[in-house]
């Protein structure tokens, strides 16, 4: 594999890299000026590239939010971001083309190309973090859809007229714990931990809604493994209680869990992976 710079562009940091041989061989990061608009976090991240982004390289950019065609929308995390044409706009800049890939779906390929998802063919990533993110591959190739829309697991509903995200997530996690009085849903997991009864059902509520997804995608797709990332998704004690929750299920709904290897350098190293194949 040849050098390719790569960026990811989050909420609160944008990070940047060449990476060579599928290894990080450079790399530089600041806060993103989320609420400064698209041109801020462009200014930012090409400061960021300075030592690199006169070698010609190619770039692959991974980003938070809906990603079509280049485009992104990104309001919820990003001011002013609604179909915003980074790639049109990133390109103009550096005066080569510049691939752009959404920062769960860049990880999930990262995970499958060097991390836990190595060695199966039907693979999921899942990020459970502030949100719930997901990455889908399939026989091997990498699912992305025309409208952007992927793998986006927080956003199918719950059957309660709320989403996944609204069940599972960090930030429900938090509404759950402020609820019993705990300061926040780390708190409410330290008190599951030590063996507070309501702490450990307010836990375990989000994660038996990742699983009932999980068994649903399982027995669609015949997914061999599910690689959990993210802040909470590898707290001490996760892994372990969705693993109860998914083996309570019938062997059909069931499939492998794995820690996700590669933390914060998934998006980055995906986004290269992604950006040497096209």
């Amino acid at each position: 594999m040849g050098a390719i710079i790569t960026a990811d562009i989050g909420g609160t940091h944008c990070r940047a890299a060449q990476v060579e041989a599928g290894r990080i061989t450079w790399r530089a990061s600041a806060r993103t000026p989320a609420s400064q608009g698209p041109h801020a976090v462009i200014d930012t991240l090409l400061e960021l590239l300075g030592p690199v982004r006169d070698r010609g390289l190619p770039v692959g950019v991974a980003i938070a939010g809906q990603v079509s065609a280049g485009d992104v929308t990104a309001d919820h995390l990003l001011r002013g971001w609604h179909g915003f044409p980074l790639a049109d706009a990133l390109s103009l800049r550096l005066s080569r083309p510049v691939a752009v890939y959404n920062d769960a779906r860049a990880a999930a390929w990262g995970e499958y190309t060097a991390g836990a998802g190595r060695g199966v063919d039907e693979f999921l990533f899942v990020t459970v973090s502030s949100g719930v993110g997901a990455g889908l591959v399939l026989h091997g190739r990498l699912h992305l859809a025309r409208n952007g829309l992927d793998a986006e697991l927080g956003e199918t509903l719950a059957g309660d007229g709320r989403t996944l995200e609204d069940h599972a997530s960090g930030t429900a996690l938090n509404r759950r714990a402020a609820a019993l009085g705990h300061a926040d849903g780390p708190a409410l997991c330290d008190a599951a931990d030590a063996g507070d009864p309501a702490a450990e059902a307010a836990l375990r509520h989000g994660i038996w809604m990742l699983a009932a997804k999980l068994a649903d995608l399982s027995v669609m797709l015949g997914l061999q493994r599910c690689a959990v990332g993210g802040g909470l998704g590898l707290r001490p004690g996760y892994l372990a209680r969705l693993r109860e929750a998914m083996q309570a299920l019938p062997a059909r709904y069931r499939c492998e869990l794995a820690a996700a290897e590669l933390g914060a350098d998934a998006g980055l190293l995906g986004a290269a992976a992604l950006r040497q194949l096209a």
